[in-house]
């Protein structure tokens, strides 16, 4: 099923000419739950992977032990869930079965995991280049893959991730059953299987990167018209490829390559959220009736992903070389 973002309530461009050069396309991915095969673009869905590639491990989570969750719980948590909130319920009985509550508790109490060797990281996302208009990518290839440590890692608990672009014409014989870790630090980076949706939309720089000036006179003509210039005209929510940043509770900042010291551009976000009540203009027509809060079935939060207090994870790359070392923010 397509999903299709309304048209923005105002042409900003229109009444503000001098936005125009500023406008950019990113392509929303409108993950659905969903049963993906490694064919198809994905999030926390199979990966095309070579049998004869090694596959990678978390540097700093090895064994022989780990405080966290069981995989496997957390999904059979989530299932006790979605049913949960599917069945019909008489006035005054219980939400869930003292069974349930058993499977969900299992799900949510961190326990000490017996871990063997360095933890396989986890595959979160694939993009087929055939199904994302201008996805950015390394000459001869055609598949982007995002796999992370399921642990949070630096001061911004940030997950250790890695991206890997192949050419799928070259994965002739691929791995059947990649390797799983036995535990997870953090549940919220755990990805429910996904389809994807994708669709193109244009984009205008959030208000923190115009010129103060500018900005004031754009956020007042939206509010003087009903509509918000952030939340409703700029920056698309939910997961996407490319697009502006999200800039919401910091400021921009310069980034630079680590490596190389250029510029970084936008490659991908993963949001906590397709849409909110701040964004809702954002919700798909075919949506129209869905709740926008984080339900187990909602379509806002199929994927399971969640980044602080409902924020979004932007993953940059080097301008000069996909090689180089990723950036991660949270906004």
């Amino acid at each position: 099923m397509t999903r299709t973002t309304p048209p923005r309530p105002l042409d900003v461009a229109a009444a503000f000419p001098e936005l125009a050069p500023l406008a950019r396309s990113a392509v929303r991915l409108h993950p659905r739950a969903g049963a993906p095969t490694t064919a198809d673009s994905s999030i926390g869905g199979p990966l095309l992977w070579p049998a004869a590639e090694p596959w990678p491990v978390c540097p700093e989570h090895a064994g022989p032990w780990h405080e966290g969750l069981a995989p496997e719980d957390v999904r059979t948590r989530r299932r006790v869930l979605r049913a949960a909130w599917a069945r019909p319920r008489a006035e005054g009985t219980e939400f869930l079965t003292e069974d349930e509550r058993v499977l969900v508790e299992r799900g949510s109490r961190p326990r000490r995991i017996g871990v063997a060797g360095p933890l396989p990281l986890l595959p979160v996302l694939q993009l087929h280049a055939a199904d994302i208009p201008g996805l950015p990518r390394p000459d001869g290839t055609d598949l982007l893959q995002v796999l992370w440590c399921p642990f949070g890692h630096d001061k911004g608990h940030l997950p250790y991730t890695e991206l890997r672009w192949r050419s799928r014409a070259e994965v002739r014989a691929p791995l059947a059953e990649p390797p799983r870790p036995a535990v997870i630090g953090n549940d919220s980076l755990l990805p429910n299987p996904c389809v994807l949706h994708p669709e193109t939309v244009t984009e205008y720089p959030a208000p923190h990167e115009l010129p103060e000036e500018l900005a004031d006179r754009v956020e007042q003509w939206a509010l003087d018209r009903g509509a918000d210039y952030q939340y409703d005209l700029a920056v698309a929510p939910g997961c996407k490829v490319g697009g502006h940043a999200p800039w919401s509770f910091t400021d921009p900042f310069p980034m630079a390559c680590a490596e190389c010291g250029v510029g970084m551009r936008p490659l991908l976000t993963l949001d906590s959220t397709e849409w909110d009540g701040g964004s809702g203009s954002w919700r798909p027509v075919e949506d129209a009736t869905a709740q926008g809060g984080c339900l187990p079935d909602g379509p806002a939060c199929a994927t399971g992903l969640r980044f602080g207090r409902g924020y979004g994870l932007q993953l940059y790359v080097c301008e000069r070389s996909y090689g180089h070392p990723l950036f991660q923010n949270v906004q």
